[in-house]
């Protein structure tokens, strides 16, 4: 399983707007084949920041959820409402173990 979490800090007039358009990325990427986790997260004290928690299948899944519509869509319309650059960060899932 590949897992990353995404750190994405956001210019404080377009929260709403990144909300929104986050929403509709995360509802089409949990319908893809292949993922299992696609979570969405807001910081409680910092409401400019949030984190992605994205789990899928394997490298494939991955590359394929980075070809999507819904992805490019996305990652075009919120990038100039970032105040810095997302990043993303791979993880080595541990537990639960894949069945």
């Amino acid at each position: 399983m590949i897992t990353t979490i995404v750190h994405v800090h956001v210019k404080p007039e377009f929260v709403a707007d990144f909300i929104e358009a986050s929403r509709l990325n995360h509802e089409q990427s949990i319908q893809e084949p292949g993922n299992f986790r696609f979570d969405i997260l807001q910081d409680a004290q910092d409401k400019n920041k949030f984190v992605f928690y994205e789990a899928y299948a394997n490298e494939q899944a991955v590359a394929a959820h980075k070809e999507t519509s819904h992805y490019l869509t996305w990652r075009d319309t919120v990038a100039p409402w970032m105040a810095k650059p997302r990043e993303g960060i791979r993880h080595v899932m541990l537990f639960p173990a894949a069945k």
